[in-house]
């Protein structure tokens, strides 16, 4: 199990502490090597690595073929590569993993703040279903740019919380009631729905 010290000292410093440590207690992988691949809904089992060679050579077969998350955080490897020839053994470094996976968390959280219009605090709960599904409010939300820094916590029926893009829909249509995964297109595996699934590799889901 990764320690709470190389937590710290790797993860991304635009993410505040407490939320790094809620983020990994909630999908954190014990395993450095810990590689997930989903198709659709079925988990596909692998032999668990034993060498960051094996984790690689696990991650380069299924990348583009199915969903792949990898490493302490369940980073979703192939985000943003072209060719698996791209893909680096970061992946399975326990910090560069930790520091990969909480800066583009650190993204997901501000995009979902951004959309309540406060840090409030429904926001973590929503940032890890987006983490998880990589959809949030309809959109693939690790395309999305990151909205940068965080508006200060504000009561929830101010007007000026509404997201200033006007992306914002009411309650019934929040993240919670997205159809956009059955819209999907199944050739696209990096668009697809990805959830973490530990079983794969004998560990239990993250709460």
């Amino acid at each position: 199990m990764i320690d709470a010290a190389t937590i710290h000292q790797c993860a991304d410093p635009g993410l505040q502490p407490a939320i790094v440590e809620k983020f990994i207690r909630a999908v954190g992988a014990p395993d450095p090597l810990g590689v997930t691949v989903r198709t659709g809904n079925r988990v596909i089992l692998v032999t668990p690595p034993k060498s960051a060679d094996d984790a690689m050579e696990l991650v380069r077969r299924y990348v583009g073929q199915a969903m792949v998350r990898v490493g302490v955080t369940q980073y979703p490897a192939g985000l943003g590569v072209a060719d698996v020839a791209e893909l680096k053994p970061d992946l399975v470094d326990a910090c560069a993993n930790i520091r990969m996976g909480t800066a583009l968390f650190g993204k997901v959280y501000r995009i979902v703040t951004k959309w309540y219009g406060a840090p409030v605090d429904e926001v973590f709960g929503d940032a890890i279903d987006a983490w998880k599904t990589g959809y949030f409010d309809g959109k693939y939300v690790f395309d999305e740019p990151d909205p940068g820094s965080l508006p200060a916590r504000k009561g929830a029926s101010d007007a000026s919380d509404k997201p200033a893009d006007g992306d914002a829909a009411s309650p019934a249509s929040g993240p919670g009631h997205e159809t956009q995964q059955a819209k999907e297109e199944p050739g696209d595996p990096n668009k697809a729905g990805i959830r973490i699934d530990l079983t794969g590799i004998g560990v239990s889901k993250p709460k």
